[in-house]
């Protein structure tokens, strides 16, 4: 049997994905780019945030410890913790991609929640890397692309946050969740994580519920694949 040809690069599914998921993420940048002016770091101090630590979770909880009057040292460790779920991201992709010399240098610093679930959803090797060079590349360029928006426009928008931005990145994972749920373990997995986040945000610091939920999503997959085997 022969196999099926490539698709072409311009044909993607996973780049197109990827390219739809930095959109969605331009905007919510644009929030964070206020929002940090806001909490009174300057243009330059959150374009270099934006470009160093690219993680927006990671992000948002900096400026808000920031904001509301927590040290620069207390802001940073809050960062640093969010940041950790891009270790477990980079173990995987290392395992997906297998990047070498520079290419290991700029995927550590792509790995994020949209390039990792971009990758992970795609068919195939190929398709994987596409959708996570794809998605992260042009999620950094409109992330850091909008922040500074964001940080220029800061003072003309009086409440970033009442604008609601937020909203097409949880859109954007919504359509990128909905096709892989096809079997009833998936719904039940994706149900549970949702629960598990929404009781602990009222409890815990933002950013930490995403990794509760993460973690239940683990326990829940090495749980289904003991009793399989």
């Amino acid at each position: 049997m022969i196999p099926a040809a490539p698709v072409p690069l311009r044909r993607s599914p996973a780049l197109r994905t990827g390219l739809s998921i930095a959109t969605a993420i331009s905007l919510y940048g644009v929030s964070f780019g206020a929002l940090s002016t806001a909490a009174g770091m300057t243009l330059w101090q959150t374009v270099a945030l934006s470009a160093l630590l690219f993680s927006g979770a990671s992000q948002f909880a900096f400026i808000g410890i920031l904001a509301s009057g927590g040290t620069g040292a207390a802001a940073l460790g809050a960062a640093t913790l969010l940041s950790g779920r891009n270790t477990i991201y980079a173990v995987q992709m290392k395992a997906l991609l297998n990047p070498r010399g520079f290419k290991r240098l700029a995927a550590a610093q792509l790995t994020i929640d949209e390039s990792a679930a971009v990758a992970m959803s795609a068919p195939d090797p190929l398709e994987r890397r596409r959708g996570f060079w794809g998605a992260g590349i042009a999620c950094y360029l409109f992330w850091n692309l909008a922040t500074v928006l964001g940080a220029l426009l800061g003072d003309v928008i009086a409440e970033p946050e009442a604008l609601g931005l937020d909203g097409a990145v949880v859109a954007a994972f919504l359509g990128l969740l909905w096709p892989r749920l096809k079997s009833l373990d998936a719904w039940a997995l994706a149900v549970l994580a949702a629960l598990v986040t929404t009781v602990t945000m009222p409890l815990l610091a933002p950013g930490i519920p995403v990794l509760a939920a993460a973690v239940v999503a683990v326990v829940w997959g090495l749980t289904s694949k003991g009793a399989r085997s």
